[in-house]
């Protein structure tokens, strides 16, 4: 019975689907209670995250206080983030100003979920929807926790909107199979057309000035509505690459300031890392309190293990498995649903290993190569500057060697001798030499010249 009433409802959604295609190619996308106000246009573009989410609510809050007749949002993302998704969902469908998604070209994932929460679906030729499916960090399906609650907000979404929640399930779980698109064993992804046969989508348009036409506000203000400053650097600073590039940064700078106490530019350095890695974090809900209050006490630890209680120690190892605690729980996130799963804790212990063995790299780099560099050589005195390699504060004087001469001065060891009949300094070897005392040149090295008295 089910089969048939699911094949009956296909079968409705389709000749309905043809009528409304037989009346007018570009099916019009009336909204009742749309006003004479400015369309909103809002980009969804690129990872879904919590960035992105707050950027969202600001400007449907925007949008609400302008009286806007619609909010167009203009999606390309291929997902990201399903508590962020969530949120961005629920504040479409909360948002009292009528919505609009335009898929050009790819709603995937999480854009799913954010398209279906919208008053009106519109894709554009190529493009497409579905595999709604939740992953882990390492890209690996999420636990039935997660995935039973993301089909359950799949269904609610579609239902709130009045779409098939039997369509909307089946981008989440490939146990269910739609006919004439995807078996059992399938994620469900929806081809432009597809989705507008299916009733998943209410036209297939060009473009979003196509939309704006269909909805019958060509006349009306256009407003496109962009990220701030401070959101795309929130955004930027909060990306994986740069938070992995801040974490070697914080974690570099400290192993070098620890190498050289004080506070120089490595530690600098090092609170610079942290501050641009936790403050995003922090300020787009993925790193919670206590998390930077662990890596502070940590820090504090190993600072105390180098200044107060020297070598390596319970301070010291107990410093450092705060500190990478507190950085893996960062990467993790707040997952929400639940206790993050193991695919994720490796994904964020990989990531920190991974800091650490290039954090050994550039040290090994440091101390062998840099030294050599002449660059290098220009900001520090060399070690050592020999006489074998050309280095001399003066220069040498060897035919003076096995000459003989007479002391002007007494040498205690050193003083003034008349050799060659020329005065010269010189030092006695071992011995002091009275005055007027006949002496021989056995060594010159630059300008020392050693001498020894000649024994009749």
């Amino acid at each position: 019975m089910h089969t048939i009433a699911r094949s009956l409802t296909l079968l409705a959604i389709t000749l309905s689907s043809l009528a409304v295609a037989a009346q007018d190619v570009s099916p019009r996308l009336a909204i009742e209670n749309a006003g004479d106000g400015p369309v909103y246009r809002v980009p969804i573009e690129g990872m879904i995250d919590n960035a992105l989410a707050k950027y969202i609510d600001r400007a449907l809050a925007d949008a609400e206080e302008s009286g806007a007749s619609v909010v167009l949002f203009e999606m390309d993302t291929f997902g990201g983030l399903v508590e962020a998704a969530d949120h961005i969902r629920t504040s479409i469908l909360d948002a009292p100003v009528p919505t609009v998604v335009f898929i050009n070209k790819n709603a995937a994932s999480a854009g799913a979920l954010i398209s279906y929460a919208a008053d009106r679906i519109v894709i554009a030729p190529g493009g497409s929807i579905g595999a709604a499916t939740a992953v882990d960090a390492t890209g690996q399906y999420a636990s039935e926790k997660v995935q039973s609650y993301m089909r359950s907000i799949m269904r609610a979404t579609a239902e709130a909107n009045g779409r098939d929640p039997y369509i909307a399930e089946a981008m989440v779980s490939d146990s269910i199979a739609v006919d004439g698109v995807s078996e059992v064993g399938q994620l469900l992804s929806l081809s432009a057309n597809e989705a507008f046969r299916l009733g998943v989508a209410d036209a297939v348009l060009p473009s979003s000035d196509a939309v704006v036409s269909n909805l019958g506000l060509a006349e009306n203000d256009q407003f496109a509505h962009q990220t701030s400053g401070v959101e795309r650097l929130l955004r930027f600073l909060g990306s994986p690459i740069v938070a992995s590039i801040l974490m070697l940064m914080m974690m570099g700078g400290l192993y070098f300031e620890l190498q050289t106490p004080g506070v120089g530019f490595p530690g600098l350095m090092s609170f610079l890392g942290a501050a641009l890695f936790f403050a995003p974090h922090y300020m787009l809900g993925l790193v919670q309190s206590w998390e930077i209050v662990i890596f502070l006490i940590g820090i504090l630890l190993l600072f105390a293990e180098v200044f107060v209680t020297p070598g390596f120690g319970v301070a010291g190892i107990a410093g450092l498995i705060m500190v990478i605690a507190s950085l893996m729980a960062a990467l993790i996130g707040n997952v929400g649903l639940a206790f993050p799963s193991g695919g994720q804790i490796a994904q964020a212990a990989a990531t920190v290993a991974a800091a650490l063995v290039l954090l050994v790299a550039l040290a090994v780099s440091l101390s062998k190569y840099i030294p050599q560099s002449n660059r290098f050589g220009r900001l520090i005195l060399q070690p050592e500057l020999s006489s074998s390699e050309g280095y001399t504060s003066a220069e040498t004087d060897l035919s003076l060697v096995g000459s003989t001469g007479k002391t002007v001065t007494g040498l205690r060891p050193s003083g003034v001798a008349e050799i060659n009949g020329r005065r010269v300094d010189v030092i006695a070897q071992g011995t002091f030499v009275d005055s007027d005392t006949k002496i021989e040149v056995v060594d010159v090295r630059g300008s020392r010249v050693e001498v020894r008295p000649v024994t009749t």
